[in-house]
């Protein structure tokens, strides 16, 4: 067997770096910045007004009262205006500019107009620039508004936008196959027959794969045949920028995936035993001229999903631009026992954990595990870390990996 560093060591290391693209702006949603983006444009980039009122001179407010004639309005969008002298106003909707002469805004409520509009009374001192937004305000040219390595979250699509800029330069999604093996999978959704079981695996991957933030590609079932995995490997690496398998990864007379991860991959390739538990059996190698890897999985559910968030997931992260590639993994404390016994493996429990009124993140309980039992793992949200040991009291700290971050917080049910 191998520790687990040792295996995640050389998946990382096998993969090619990406390389940015440039996406058009409503494509770069999630993607990872691939460049540093400057501005070019000051924002606002004119004096306007926050409020629907009136414009208006902030000296002849000095006394604390003041009836000021009414020279017409500005809305936003006029690229001209009266000019406002001594003892006048104009009417003002927000976002338009500031017209010439006047230095304030007096918020629509706290005016007083008669009755035949032509005159306003304001009956407090109006502070020069109250409600209105300077140029560059916002953003100021040459301002660096995303860093190589952002995650191009809605806001600052929303930034790029607003100077013009109609693409990005980004690493885009990848996209990810994933395959399941085994003459035992139902190809239908008919009532199963002898021998046969639903496929868990690929739509759990798939949604793995999607929650990620890549692009999934379904490539089906296939039964267990070497020539078969080979062909639909070798179909699933032309299409994709990775490729999962799930099944035929152990030492069974079926299990025909490593020796074909093995063919593909050539001296990329490696069949490793990895000190964990769930998820011992794991196979990985890069395929053609563009280094696609190819994961294979072993085919028990939350031993896949385990060995998924291990591996895969920080190489997609990787492949995708992005700086952190692992899940937060910190402390916590265990509210029960947690009994193990010593197996040269290190045990990855998934239990509910919650942040308590002490400010420590808590594991209230454990998952009934078996690495078949995937209902039972719906409700996780980490994944506790137990190393070699007779086990663990009530307590004790753990290292655990958060796999829902906002069940974190949640109360406790």
């Amino acid at each position: 067997m191998i520790t687990l560093e040792e295996a995640k060591r050389f998946v990382l290391e096998s993969l090619a770096a990406p390389t940015p693209e440039t996406l058009a702006l409503e494509d770069v949603l999630g993607c990872v910045a691939g460049e540093e983006v400057l501005a070019r444009e000051s924002v606002p980039g004119f004096l306007n007004s926050s409020m629907d009122g009136f414009a208006l001179r902030a000296l002849d407010t000095a006394t604390g009262s003041a009836s000021l004639r009414v020279i017409g309005a500005v809305y936003a969008g006029d690229g001209s205006s009266p000019h406002v002298g001594p003892g006048e106003a104009t009417r003002i909707m927000t976002g338009a500019p500031l017209p010439d002469g006047a230095d304030c805004v007096c918020m629509k409520e706290e005016a007083i107009v008669d009755p035949s509009g032509h005159t306003v009374q304001i009956e407090r001192t109006i502070p020069v620039g109250e409600y209105v937004r300077s140029p560059g305000e916002d953003v100021t040219i040459g301002q660096v508004l995303v860093v190589a390595g952002d995650e191009l979250n809605p806001a600052k699509v929303g930034v790029l936008a607003g100077q013009g800029f109609a693409a990005a330069k980004a690493f885009r999604q990848p996209r990810v196959g994933v395959l399941s093996t085994g003459n035992e999978l139902a190809r239908s959704l008919a009532p199963l027959q002898s021998g046969e079981i639903r496929d868990v695996n690929r739509p759990l991957l798939l949604a793995l794969v999607k929650e990620s933030g890549c692009l999934p590609v379904d490539l089906g079932i296939v039964h267990d045949d070497y020539a078969s995995i080979a062909q639909r490997l070798k179909d699933g690496v032309k299409e994709c920028d990775a490729v999962i398998s799930t099944g035929g990864v152990s030492v069974g007379d079926l299990d025909h995936v490593k020796a074909v991860i093995g063919e593909l991959g050539g001296d990329s390739a490696r069949s490793m035993q990895v000190a964990i538990k769930p998820g011992k059996p794991f196979a990985f190698g890069v395929v053609g001229a563009h280094r696609v890897p190819v994961f294979g999985l072993p085919g028990n559910p939350v031993s896949t999903r385990v060995s998924f968030e291990l591996f895969v997931r920080p190489s997609l992260r990787f492949l995708a631009g992005h700086r952190v590639l692992e899940r937060p993994t910190f402390n916590m404390v265990l509210d029960s026992p947690m009994p193990r016994s010593k197996d040269g493996k290190l045990h990855l429990v998934h239990v509910v954990a919650r942040i308590h009124d002490d400010g420590v993140a808590h594991i209230e309980r454990a998952i009934r595990h078996g690495s078949h039992l995937l209902s039972a793992i719906g409700d996780a949200n980490a994944l506790a870390m137990v190393p070699e040991s007779d086990g663990l009291k009530s307590g004790d700290v753990v290292r655990a990996m958060v796999l829902d971050t906002d069940q974190l917080s949640a109360p406790s049910s």
